[in-house]
């Protein structure tokens, strides 16, 4: 069982996840927003590595990312930074990046370091699905690592149902078929897409992410999923605000409604 599938088995509603770049605002962050997000109780924390062409993402991960990149971030860097702080952080981390950068690295090398610093579960978004059969499946198994899926608005019901059939963590929801970005509200199209993924009882747990900005947004995303992830809106509080002031950033997103007495 995976560090996440664990997650699951205490919680299954309402799981807060929250995206960071590596080496950002500041080379030396990446552990300090580590650490801040798991005193502030995210259910688990996708570690994001700096990538100079992120595909999915949008102006503001990409901004932190070349932000990250001018800060000398990588990934020797990076497997150090997670390194430091696996034997004191039990909140589980996913780390989400590019084929690109695991193959320049290396395929083994880097799958031997992502168990190293005690991570299970990766977010490669665009990772095809003939080469994870064909290739990666037997290689992620080697290392005990699991491959979350994302599906979008226009991915087939069948494929959808292959996702689900390989899924050992969660389907990753992408809340629409653009990039990511804090978006505003939540659009009936989406809340219809929601459902249409929701009525086809899946197997697997699901975790909506892309344009969830605020308690409102997560809120209505863990009507239909077990929970949410934050990027967008977190990585510009962040930018903003700094790492002393994460707090103020998640605390609004957790509290609880109060009853009318």
């Amino acid at each position: 069982m995976n560090s996440i599938q664990k997650i699951f088995q205490q919680k299954d509603k309402n799981l807060l996840s929250i995206y960071f770049t590596c080496g950002y605002p500041k080379l030396e962050d990446t552990t300090k927003v580590i650490a801040a997000l798991e005193q502030n109780n995210v259910d688990f924390i996708e570690v994001g590595l700096p990538y100079s062409d992120p595909l999915a993402d949008g102006p503001t991960i990409q901004d932190s990312s070349q932000k990250a990149l001018e800060n000398g971030i990588n990934l020797d860097i990076v497997f150090e930074q997670l390194m430091t702080i696996k034997a004191s952080n039990k909140t589980p981390l996913v780390l989400m990046g590019y084929l690109n950068q695991m193959l320049k690295y290396g395929e083994d090398k880097f799958c031997k370091k992502v168990v190293e610093c005690g991570i299970d579960t990766l977010i490669i978004p665009d990772l095809p699905m003939v080469e994870f059969e064909n290739h990666y499946q037997e290689l992620f198994d080697k290392y005990g690592l699991t491959n979350v899926f994302l599906i979008t608005p226009h991915t087939s019901e069948e494929r959808i149902k292959k996702i689900d059939s390989y899924t050992k963590a969660f389907i990753y929801v992408v809340a629409s078929s653009s990039i990511t970005g804090a978006k505003g509200e939540i659009s009936k199209q989406q809340i219809a897409y929601f459902d249409r993924i929701k009525a086809m009882n899946l197997q697997s747990k699901l975790i909506i992410g892309f344009g969830i900005s605020d308690k409102d947004t997560f809120n209505t995303a863990c009507t239909y999923a077990n929970g949410a992830i934050i990027g967008s809106a977190f990585i510009r509080d962040l930018g903003n605000n700094g790492v002393d002031n994460i707090n103020n950033f998640i605390k609004p997103i957790l509290a609880k409604k109060k009853r009318n007495l």
